[in-house]
């Protein structure tokens, strides 16, 4: 798909617009409902619906189905950032007042870094076919990781800032509590960082981890860097909502990883067939039309399986609470009955 500079001009004034008009709305620091989140939840993939059928309507069924393929995908993973980012709310204390400020910053921060990975990961594939072996055994490599980590081998339970963000906090310093929505404050004469600066990088930089695996999985889609860029703007800049939306149901998504191992592991032999076929050999390409469909379908089977089982544990875990009441209270009446019992 030929973009020219106009059109990204064009689409990142637009975004930008976007991002304003979230901003404004949620100015005033309050605690988001359901109701709200779930609005705007709907507003913003009613919009990237309406960007892929522009692209459907301009650009042809191609171009629309690298964006719907992309865009399913980075928002897959992205509910996958989400336990992350419940973690370091709970490893800040962030006030629930403030989360919403944070998760839209931290989000701005993660979709620039994401821009700058989308365009270095385009310039190396424009040079060197070779790299989507690499991204292939990769994102293989994850898939399998992912299983691991779903089985309970690999398990972390809080959230460790990482070294960048450890040096930026010696550098400066941070004050010990939280004042409203500021990020610097002058404390003993010295200009340091609040909590609030602290958990918006945190969120930001963390979300670079989770770029190494959702970008070159989406250039297993598609190799354009429009699609690409467009596709994760989208899929980010619906996440603050989503993140009150589900926050309590992320808990019952226990196949999740299992799916997103599953999908991952899915472009990963895409992106191995592909560089297998560029240099020469001739093999079978998995089209875009069934990679959609797969990805839709792991995640349709992924979410089923997944509120069953949490279905199930809740009635296993509400049958052991009425039985342990109820020994509790055959203890306590054989305890009356003793007490009143003639020596």
């Amino acid at each position: 798909m030929n973009v020219s500079l106009t059109l990204w001009v064009l689409t990142i004034v637009g975004l930008i617009a976007l991002i304003a008009v979230d901003f404004v709305i949620g100015r005033k620091p309050h605690e988001v409902s359901i109701k709200e989140a779930g609005i705007w939840t709907v507003v913003w993939i009613i919009l990237a619906a309406l960007f892929g059928l522009g692209l459907f309507f301009f650009g042809g069924a191609a171009p629309a189905g690298e964006f719907f393929a992309g865009y399913i995908t980075e928002k897959s993973l992205s509910v996958d950032n989400l336990f992350v980012f419940v973690l370091i709310m709970a490893k800040f204390s962030v006030p629930p007042q403030y989360q919403q400020r944070v998760l839209l910053i931290g989000v701005l921060i993660a979709l620039v870094l994401r821009a700058i990975f989308i365009a270095a990961g385009a310039a190396i594939i424009a040079n060197f076919s070779w790299i989507f072996y690499l991204f292939g055994a990769f994102l293989i490599w994850t898939a399998w990781k992912l299983i691991k980590e779903a089985r309970g081998e690999q398990n972390d339970e809080e959230y460790e800032e990482n070294r960048a963000l450890k040096a930026v906090e010696r550098r400066f310093g941070v004050a010990d509590r939280y004042h409203g929505t500021k990020l610097w404050i002058e404390e003993n004469g010295r200009r340091v960082m609040t909590p609030m600066l602290v958990v918006m990088l945190a969120i930001g930089t963390t979300d670079v981890l989770f770029a190494l695996d959702s970008i070159p999985a989406i250039f297993g889609l598609t190799q354009d860097p429009y699609i690409v860029f467009t596709a994760n703007a989208f899929a980010l800049m619906g996440l603050r909502q989503l993140y009150f939306l589900i926050g309590g149901l992320l808990k019952k998504l226990v196949h999740l990883s299992y799916g997103l191992s599953v999908i991952l592991g899915f472009i990963g032999v895409k992106l191995v067939l592909h560089a297998l076929h560029e240099s020469g050999v001739h093999v079978p390409e998995i089209s875009i039309p069934v990679s959609l469909g797969v990805i839709c379908a792991v995640l349709v089977v992924t979410t089923i399986t997944s509120l069953v089982a949490a279905r199930k544990q809740s009635e296993v875990e509400a049958a052991e609470a009425t039985e342990a009441a109820e020994v509790s209270g055959t203890t306590e009446a054989d305890e009356r009955e003793a007490e009143h019992r003639p020596v």
